[in-house]
């Protein structure tokens, strides 16, 4: 039973993997960085009591159910970047919105590291300042 179960689960991801254009550096590092954005939003309301979510600065399932929710509207926009890049033969798109989406999420991680009281190291907002820069000339 264990074998078959993660047999299916195999299958399953991989045909979600394909669905984004393959398991690549890029996509890896969205999903780790949503994860600790999503942590650290548990963090800030949960333990810190400091979330501008609520009156309290509690955490709710409320506002956990929303970060779900646009997280997973965030990969369903990597979708639509892959299937675009495969429609038009451009193969930039996906690659330009996940770059994208990253620096979104590592602002929201400089946030959140802000409310907790984390000192923010100078090589980070450097590394922001080449995204950046790297997602403005894949636009152009």
């Amino acid at each position: 039973m264990q074998i078959e179960f993660i047999g299916v689960l195999g299958v399953v991801g991989a045909f979600f993997v394909q669905l984004f254009g393959g398991w690549t550096q890029d996509l890896k590092t969205l999903l780790v960085l949503m994860s600790v954005d999503f942590i650290m939003g548990l963090l800030i309301g949960f333990i810190l009591k400091k979330s501008s979510k609520t009156i309290t600065g509690a955490g709710s399932s409320k506002a956990c159910w929303t970060g779900l929710v646009r997280k997973g509207g965030t990969l369903l926009i990597v979708l639509v970047g892959y299937q675009l890049d495969n429609a038009t033969k451009l193969g930039y798109i996906r690659s330009a919105v996940i770059i994208a989406f990253i620096i979104n999420e590592t602002i929201s991680i400089i946030e959140n590291a802000g409310i907790m009281g984390i000192p923010i190291p100078t090589v980070i907002i450097k590394a922001i300042d080449v995204l950046k820069d790297k997602a403005e000339s894949e636009e152009n």
